[in-house]
């Protein structure tokens, strides 16, 4: 039986509150609704919701404040929706720790996509896979040996080391990435970072030279496509250059002359070569 979905929605407007209580509701949310931030924070932390939709300009303490309040105590997707759309209102919504901003008027199928987009996107600190375990708790025993059947010969032992899987670290002068535990080092500092950063820091360490666009970027934290995305708007691409901004500034990045992360201008961010600043 899967594990029930919810949301907890925190907007003052009647008419907006409820349209997104039906938009979540359709997609399979059991959904809270709060009218301002103080019950949409207590709503956070007694529901616990893998979602929360947040209204910025809200009576008492508006959506910033909330979104960093909640932030210090839920892993919860956060979505802005504000008329604001001045980028110096998406960076502070960012850096609030919101994972996207919509402003209004917004489309529901579209924030239903974005918001479908995110649940595909895995949070940070994710546990590994656990090894199988056998009943009544004890470890679970490799396979047995099989000797080859009658006439067969018994192939000779492989020479040199087994096979490795795919590297899941990245390293490039001092800056490490381990994909499968989601850890960023920046000269054996252990660097946190949120999940669009990560994802944004490792699609570059992934690409090396090759440059990677805003809007690839863009469309990457949606886990969307070329072919399935329709459009990227200048909101999407300012937010890119927010969350850049950010993680320049965790990892200790001079963006003049950069160590790691490069700006190809008119065009997006790619890694330093070899010869980059130590």
């Amino acid at each position: 039986m899967e594990p029930v979905r919810r949301a907890v929605v925190i907007e003052d407007d009647d008419d907006i509150r409820h349209l997104l209580e039906t938009v979540l509701s359709q997609a399979g949310f059991a959904v809270t609704a709060c009218a301002n931030g103080y019950d949409g924070i207590e709503a956070v932390r007694n529901v616990g919701p893998m979602v929360v939709t947040l209204d910025v300009n809200m009576p008492g303490i508006d959506g910033f404040e909330t979104a960093k309040r909640i932030r210090a105590f839920s892993d919860a997707y956060i979505v802005m929706l504000t008329a604001l759309g001045e980028e110096i209102d998406t960076l502070q919504g960012l850096e609030s720790g919101a994972d996207d901003y919509v402003t209004k008027p917004f489309r529901p199928r579209e924030l239903r996509a974005r918001i479908e987009a995110m649940l595909r996107r895995p949070r940070a600190g994710a546990a590994p896979t656990p090894p199988p375990v056998a009943p009544q708790g004890r470890p679970a025993e490799p396979p047995a040996y099989a000797p080859p059947a009658a006439g067969a010969h018994a192939a000779p032992p492989a020479a040199g080391p087994p096979p490795t899987a795919p590297a899941e670290r990245l390293e490039h002068l001092g800056l490490l990435i381990d994909l499968g535990t989601r850890l960023v080092m920046a000269d054996g500092q252990e660097i946190p970072l949120t999940r669009s950063e990560f994802d944004l820091l490792a699609a570059l360490m992934q690409s090396g030279r090759r440059v990677r666009t805003k809007a690839d970027l863009a469309i990457l934290l949606r886990n969307e496509s070329y072919v399935t995305s329709n459009f990227v708007s200048d909101a999407d691409k300012r937010g890119i250059e927010v969350h850049m901004g950010n993680l320049r500034k965790k990892i200790g990045e001079n963006s003049v002359t950069p160590r790691w992360i490069e700006t190809v201008r008119g065009v997006g961010y790619r890694m330093t070569g070899p010869d980059a600043p130590v």
